[in-house]
């Protein structure tokens, strides 16, 4: 029997339902969204609790309402954990850069719960030997540390405008409030700010100066990715800009590789 079939009938069980209540209850469901793929027969629900039948992605819906449960406990219980999605993101590479929304309702992360004693912040160590003890942490409890004016970009696999200092595939995380170009004052390269930005085409990180009525987006000078002129702000908004990246190391290639590829470079440009 299938594990999820076995603690759905637990479920109906602790709630004194019968078969008919869930039928009568599914119904009602059905009806709302105008779908009877939500309704649930008892001959339905017997297979489902005792042979191993898995509910279709309607059905769990109506289960999670008539239970009172989460869906995401419910789906768990057939082995999608949507808490785990996190680790699967690397799976696909999209080619284009843009906002990511893959992981704003992830309800739980493993993340270090125990560092050893000696951790000193200052110095550089191997961070995994610092580690005592891994956790599953709800994140409504890391709800402190959260700020509703940051939002994640992500670098398209064939975006090389800001390489080598960001190669593609990168994640940034991108301060809205400073949604506003500055001009000069930085020392080097690293210190200049990098922003994210909206066009008509898509979306892109890279240096900005401004003109009288352009925004000039600015490649880095190893990048193959030529510079351009948008009409602003009609043709460009600057959403933020960046100000923390997350960069997986030991996956470089010729750039001009895909600097020569005509759909990328057109894609790029």
């Amino acid at each position: 029997m299938c594990p999820g079939g076995q603690n759905l009938r637990l479920l109906r069980d602790q709630l004194g339902l019968t078969m008919r209540d869930v039928e009568t209850a599914s119904a009602r469901i059905a009806q709302k969204h105008g779908n009877d793929e939500f309704a649930i027969p008892p001959s339905r629900l017997s297979d489902i609790e005792t042979k191993g039948v898995f509910p279709s992605i309607f059905r769990l819906y109506s289960f999670a309402a008539i239970y009172r449960r989460d869906i995401r406990e419910l789906m768990s219980w057939y082995g999608v954990d949507l808490d785990g999605m996190a680790s699967d993101l690397d799976f696909v590479r999209p080619t284009k850069s843009h906002l990511s929304e893959a992981l704003a309702n992830i309800s739980a992360v493993h993340m270090p719960v125990r560092l050893d004693p000696s951790f000193d912040p200052r110095r550089t160590v191997n961070f995994g030997r610092m580690v005592e003890g891994w956790g599953l942490v709800p994140l409504a409890y890391l709800a402190q540390f959260e700020s509703p004016q940051y939002t994640y970009g992500y670098i398209g696999s064939e975006d090389l405008t800001m390489y080598p200092i960001l190669p593609p595939a990168s994640f940034v995380q991108i301060d809205e409030a400073k949604n506003k170009v500055v001009e000069g004052g930085w020392r080097s390269e690293y210190e200049r700010p990098i922003y994210f930005l909206e066009t008509r085409s898509g979306h892109v990180c890279c240096w900005c100066t401004l003109t009288k009525d352009e925004i000039i987006l600015q490649p880095h000078p190893m990048s193959p990715v030529a510079a351009r002129a948008l009409r602003y702000p009609q043709q460009a908004e600057v959403l933020g800009q960046v100000v923390g990246v997350a960069i997986k190391l030991g996956e470089w290639r010729q750039v001009f590789d895909v600097a020569t590829n005509s759909k990328a470079h057109e894609a790029l440009n």
